[in-house]
């Protein structure tokens, strides 16, 4: 299997630098970070990826087996990282990315230097029996994938704006849709569920790199209440909260995200 050609790895910016691993949400692409990108790769080593099933990734790669669980996704993770051989990566991982990372981070926590969880949520659905808000009730999760499979490009065109969360600037949400729509849609089925309907919140207590966790000042998708959760559950990390809004700070606020990241790495040097 070639890694670098399944999740169309691409490796730029200072050679020798710390490395920053970008790693996108649901409905995207490597895409995504291409406004970040060039604010990080004069100081760093930046590698970019598609998830399986994403952008120009190998969509024969993917297994509806593997890529069903959150840890299929870390999986990939790893041999992205073991197959580079550029050392310990800070992994950023936007949404649903943010918890492969973390479960990656507690599969081979020598594969990190840290993590930046960027708008992170470890489960959408409210426990009420433990107190979590996750922000979507049980029903909100069912009716929006049954959405979803109704009418994919429907879905996509409706949601796209209530998730970049700009609405004056509404260029954001048809950037969204436009690749959500450059996705497959039977991956994305399966993707979704993936996303919405994972639960790793016991996952969190096991991280043992450096973490940082960064919250957007209003998100409608991960509300602040869901990053003060992630960040008082893994041991050491920190929590900042973002003046963008919405839940694609890359897009809204692509300079106070590279900022952030650039501060992190750069903490731990």
């Amino acid at each position: 299997m070639d890694v670098r050609s399944r999740n169309h790895v691409r490796v730029t910016g200072r050679t020798g630098g710390p490395v920053v691993m970008l790693a996108h949400g649901f409905g995207c692409d490597q895409n995504m970070w291409r406004l970040v990108v060039p604010l990080l790769e004069r100081d760093f080593t930046v590698v970019l990826f598609d998830h399986v099933g994403a952008g120009r990734s190998d969509l024969a790669s993917w297994s509806e087996q593997r890529h069903s669980t959150i840890d299929g996704y870390a999986e990939d993770v790893l041999e992205i990282c073991h197959e580079l051989e550029l050392g310990p990566v800070t992994f950023v991982g936007h949404s649903v990315s943010a918890m492969m990372g973390v479960v990656a981070s507690t599969q081979d926590p020598g594969a990190f230097s840290g993590l930046l969880l960027l708008a992170p949520s470890p489960c959408f659905i409210d426990d009420p029996v433990s107190g979590y808000r996750g922000g979507f009730s049980a029903e909100d999760i069912e009716e929006l994938l049954e959405s979803l499979d109704a009418n994919y490009l429907g879905w996509s065109r409706a949601m796209a704006p209530v998730i970049t969360g700009n609405p004056d600037r509404p260029e954001l949400g048809e950037e969204l849709a436009n690749s959500f729509c450059r996705t497959d849609p039977d991956i994305a089925r399966v993707f979704a569920r993936v996303t919405f309907l994972s639960d790793n919140r016991e996952s969190l207590v096991h991280v043992r790199v450096p973490t940082l966790v960064a919250q957007c000042s209003k998100d409608a998708i991960a509300p602040p209440e869901v990053g003060a959760f992630v960040q008082t559950q893994i041991p050491g990390s920190r929590l900042i909260t973002l003046n963008a809004t919405g839940h694609c700070p890359q897009l809204a606020a692509p300079e106070e995200t590279a900022a952030a990241i650039a501060a992190f790495v750069g903490a731990g040097l």
